[in-house]
């Protein structure tokens, strides 16, 4: 049987070979009106404004001020202050033991913005959108994927995060793209439960969604304006024969928390094939510290948990 074809990675994502005449699981006409679907969106997105509804617009607000040269700390508060529920949010992690390890206390939204600095409230921001989707009468059918794939996203932040810190790359920077890293099964999700015409297979959609979402998500960062350095590793994460000169960098750092995300669940020997990706080679590591650092992930995830909700 051909391998699957990948889309390829940039602004305007290309679709992937149509789906095999015959395979295991969906039946053929279910994938076949997913792969219509996803290349419909691949077109959406190609050629218009970003469609996301149920998606909170205080996330590309937030965004849009925090990229602006010309935005002060007061500048962000204001718009914080806007959506009441997101400030709380802010408040609480900034006083969380993962993101304030000093304990020490803060008094107003002003210091909690000034503490957690542009990546964490971009994070945040993040974090809070999702649980409002989760809880859109629209998207209740979709509710379980929703909340697994964001305990899924928060896992793989947590990886990136440790290896960040074996790297010059901030950690927080590192944190938000692992975070990100599914925003593009987020939009094809989101765009299933709103479409009336949309598959009605979800596991043939989910099937499918697998080789499209890294470059649907870099095409929706690109839309919301992030950096290219962010948008491309979330366009490459899947990549693991990505090599290059120089040091590990975000790409690689995504690359193998989004492995070693999918090896948490599994044995040694997965986690001997996952030390064989170009991208973990980079970092320097192998099974030995691939051990250590899921042992440290599943540690710090109910405090992110705590964080983040």
């Amino acid at each position: 049987m051909a391998a699957k074809a990948k889309p390829a990675a940039g602004p305007s994502p290309r679709p992937p070979a149509p789906p095999p005449a015959r395979r295991a699981g969906p039946s053929d006409g279910a994938r076949t009106a997913a792969f219509e679907f996803l290349t419909q969106l691949a077109a959406e997105l190609s050629k218009g404004p970003l469609n996301l509804p149920c998606f909170p617009d205080i996330v590309p607000r937030i965004r849009r001020a925090l990229a602006d040269p010309r935005s002060t700390p007061d500048d962000i508060v204001t718009l914080v202050g806007t959506e009441p529920r997101l400030a709380a949010r802010l408040i609480q992690t900034a006083h969380s033991a993962i993101f304030n390890p000093t304990g020490k206390p803060l008094t107003d939204l002003r210091q909690a913005v000034t503490r957690l600095g542009t990546q964490l409230i971009q994070s945040v921001t993040l974090a809070f959108a999702v649980h409002q989707m989760k809880a859109e009468p629209t998207l209740r059918r979709m509710a379980q994927p929703l909340a697994e794939l964001w305990e899924r996203s928060l896992a793989v932040g947590s990886i990136c995060q440790v290896l960040a810190r074996r790297t010059r790359v901030p950690s927080e920077e590192a944190f938000l793209a692992g975070l990100l890293h599914g925003i593009g099964q987020f939009y094809i999700i989101v765009r299933a439960a709103d479409a009336a015409g949309g598959p009605a297979d979800d596991a043939a959609l989910a099937d499918c969604a697998i080789d499209w979402h890294p470059s649907i998500g870099q095409a929706v960062l690109e839309k919301w304006g992030f950096n290219s350095t962010m948008a491309e590793a979330v366009g490459q994460q899947t990549e693991h024969e990505r090599t290059h000169r120089g040091e590990a960098d975000l790409a690689d750092i995504l690359i193998a928390a989004v492995a070693l995300a999918d090896a948490r669940a599994e044995g040694r020997e997965r986690l001997v094939r996952c030390a064989k990706i170009a991208s973990v080679a980079t970092l320097g590591l192998g099974p030995d510290d691939l051990v250590v650092i899921l042992r440290h992930t599943d540690h710090a995830l109910e405090s992110m948990r705590a964080a983040l909700g």
